[in-house]
């Protein structure tokens, strides 16, 4: 059967898909969510292990999807997520498969995973300090997070990247020391930009540490030379000049920016919520129902068209710095990453 491009009107190709299969997670982060945690999704509510992998092998097979990563809340908690793995990993083409986790649980689970067949994965971890740790998370599981990051390092689960989400007088203070240790140990750091996507909508732009910020800090410690061939990636790369990874390549750090150097214009990533709703943007304010098409006997056909015709009603930008910007009603734990 010929492939069908997810194509928007601005051009962009659609390859990587983003599933979040559960809202719950195990962490509590001041900048995600409030202590209470938040009204979860309904078991009911939720795709079932078949309905995730009929709606993903479709656009896989038929809509030109070449990359899953598995999301949530946190993915680790869902029931049956080896099982579900192991089905995407059987599909053909194959696509790559990777996970975002905040790396609790992954020590038990990344052998497993590795297994059935996931790629890679990333691991969430703002900061190095046990003090700053249970007061980000509201949680004392900074151990069980480094662990996790080992077994995964072990299990093959290459290359290990590490999400840190910088925030302005709370961690910004660690940009260097969590470079440092991501070399020192194998790992690719990403210093992302805080978003607003939190439960609370405590977000103001002053709270955002920029890019240029990161890298001036960066560049305090290191000489940084830019990576070409950027593409669609989220990450602007850098090699950090003349040091080498633990595993002998070259070291290398990334920047995730969406607010202060937005990358929408080669954005080639949609999301399918754990309840089974297709967004054409992290930021979009409208989602297209696919779980209601799945548990009213929707064809293949059927099914496909609702996938273009989302990917087709896709806006130019996120405009997050536009003074009309409308915050989502869900929050990031609600969507996937």
């Amino acid at each position: 059967m010929a492939v069908r491009p997810l194509v928007d009107r601005f051009g962009r190709v659609h390859t990587d898909l983003r599933v979040s299969l559960i809202d719950k997670c195990d962490l509590r982060c001041r900048y995600c969510m409030p202590a209470e945690g938040l009204p979860w999704l309904s078991k009911a509510s939720l795709l079932t292990d078949g309905e995730v992998v009929r709606a993903v092998g479709l656009a896989v097979r038929e809509l030109g999807i070449t990359s899953i990563r598995l999301t949530g809340g946190e993915p680790l908690l869902r029931r049956g997520l080896v099982d579900i793995v192991r089905a995407l990993a059987a599909l053909r083409p194959r696509p790559a498969l990777a996970m975002t986790s905040n790396g609790v649980g992954l020590a038990r689970l990344a052998g497993p995973l590795a297994g059935a067949g996931l790629d890679r994965v990333n691991v969430s971890l703002d900061t190095l300090r046990r003090d700053r740790f249970h007061h980000l998370t509201r949680r004392d599981r900074l151990d069980e997070v480094l662990a996790g990051l080992a077994a995964a390092a072990a299990a093959g689960l290459h290359p290990m990247k590490v999400n840190v989400v910088v925030q302005r007088g709370v961690n910004d203070d660690e940009v260097v020391d969590l470079a440092e240790f991501c070399v020192e140990h194998g790992y690719q750091v990403r210093f992302l930009e805080q978003m607003p996507l939190d439960a609370q909508r405590d977000w103001t732009p002053d709270a955002v540490v920029g890019a240029a910020e990161v890298l001036d800090r960066l560049a305090a410690r290191w000489s940084l030379t830019p990576v070409p061939g950027r593409g669609s990636a989220p990450a602007e790369t850098y090699l950090l000049d003349g040091v080498r990874a633990a595993d002998g390549g070259p070291a290398t750090v990334g920047v995730v920016a969406p607010v202060s150097r937005p990358f929408c214009g080669s954005c080639n990533r949609l999301r399918l919520t754990a309840d089974g709703q297709l967004r054409a943007c992290l930021f979009a304010t409208a989602e297209t129902d696919l779980r209601g098409a799945l548990r009213h006997g929707a064809s293949d056909a059927k099914l496909a068209e609702l996938w273009l015709a989302a990917v087709a009603g896709k806006g130019a930008g996120h405009r997050i710095a536009e003074p009309d910007f409308e915050q989502p009603e869900r929050p990031m734990a609600a969507i996937g990453g």
